[in-house]
């Protein structure tokens, strides 16, 4: 089992930057890939930035220079942020941190981060 708990989001101008942070705790060991999807009123969800427990990294190519995934791994933690940069009102939506482990995937319950123009 895995808990994952999500943290940051809110309201900023156009330009501005946030960070989402993502703390996954319990068998992290089985953890293969922690993401970051969205999803706009409307909308499909998508995926905005990947990483895998090795570290490699995916980007959807509406993010590509404005947004950095990384993370820290700790001794019973995995701790994903997400550094959100020259935000736009389209990156208006609800966020969500996804973790596919060995064993079956987990979704955080979402967090709203608005861009106003």
């Amino acid at each position: 089992q895995v808990q994952l708990v999500e943290s940051g989001g809110g309201l900023v101008q156009a330009g501005g930057s946030l960070r989402l942070s993502c703390k996954a705790s319990g068998n992290i060991f089985s953890i293969k890939v922690i993401a970051w999807y969205r999803q706009a009123p409307g909308s499909q969800r998508e995926s905005v930035a990947s990483i895998t427990i090795a570290g490699r990294t995916n980007y959807a190519d509406s993010v590509k220079g404005r947004f950095t995934i990384s993370r820290e791994v700790a001794k019973n933690t995995v701790t994903v942020f997400l550094q959100m940069n020259n935000l736009k009102p389209e990156d208006t939506a609800d966020y969500y941190c996804y973790i596919s482990t060995t064993q079956r995937d987990y979704w955080g319950q979402g967090t709203q981060v608005t861009v106003s123009s």
